[in-house]
């Protein structure tokens, strides 16, 4: 029986779908996150240590670079929580077919998009 197997996947040359990039993107966005939590609760403790960590963590927080730090924990947060969202109203047994997968995976991308640029003038 001869195999008919390819020998060698090139990933770089294959066109995902949008369904994919959506799954590979929530669970980036989890592992972001999951990183992101030691500037949190670096914050957290900062903020609860005293007064003064309290107005020493708001003059970091008022620099350029923590804000964007801030915007891309948002972002990450955000996507995160509608990708999220998106899965519970699966396993509800809604959009579970490849269209309705791919629709769903657009609103997500659309709603982080817009989500994010709100959070972006929020913390800016």
């Amino acid at each position: 029986m001869k195999d008919k197997r390819p020998v060698n996947l090139d990933i770089g040359s294959m066109r995902l779908p949008i369904t994919a990039w959506a799954s590979i993107t929530h669970r980036a966005s989890g592992v972001f996150l999951f990183v992101a939590m030691v500037f949190l609760l670096w914050a957290l403790d900062m903020s609860l240590s005293s007064a003064e960590g309290f107005a020493q963590l708001q003059d970091t927080l008022s620099g350029p670079l923590a804000k964007l730090v801030l915007w891309a924990i948002s972002a990450g947060l955000i996507y995160h929580a509608l990708a999220g969202v998106k899965h519970i109203v699966m396993d509800f047994g809604i959009g579970e077919s490849f269209e309705g997968g791919v629709l769903g995976a657009r609103i997500v991308i659309v709603l982080a998009v817009v989500l994010t640029i709100l959070a972006g003038a929020l913390i800016w």
